[in-house]
């Protein structure tokens, strides 16, 4: 591998949640290893119990937008992070020797559907926000392996 950090992409359907996070946390614990990036296939607003179960944890994700994988597709990804099922179904294919990655995480807002307080909606947000931390702390070297870019 260069001395250039490894581009990673985190890719879910909406870029509303999982990703967004993933991205949160990787600039805000690895930015020194890493360049993050985040989009979906399909994507949606923001979610904003994502943005408050990130910010609860010191990470402000406030200004993310949701974007297409193709709004990047400029960008040459050294690896693709699917974080949900549907994506890494559907995960778009990459035009250079991209290393494509699948860790798929809970989905906060389909766990969150009709819980009774707000509260109880949050509590998955944030099992699913320590989760991603715990995955994004061992980067890049957790994707990248000993092959490297």
């Amino acid at each position: 591998m260069t001395n250039a950090k490894p581009k990673i992409l985190f890719l879910c359907t909406g870029n509303s949640c999982r990703s967004q996070m993933a991205e949160g946390w990787a600039r805000h614990l690895r930015a020194d290893r890493l360049e993050a990036y985040s989009a979906g296939i399909a994507p949606r607003a923001l979610d904003p119990r994502a943005v408050k179960v990130m910010h609860e944890a010191g990470v402000d994700i406030s200004a993310h937008r949701a974007k297409h994988v193709d709004a990047l597709a400029d960008v040459a990804f050294d690896c693709v992070v699917t974080v949900c099922g549907h994506a890494q179904e559907h995960c778009p294919v990459f035009p250079r020797a991209t290393r494509v990655v699948h860790v798929g995480f809970d989905d906060p807002p389909k766990l969150a559907a009709g819980a009774p307080t707000e509260d109880e909606r949050l509590a998955p947000y944030r099992r699913v926000r320590d989760e991603i931390r715990a995955f994004v702390e061992g980067l890049p070297e957790a994707v990248m392996g000993a092959a490297g870019a």
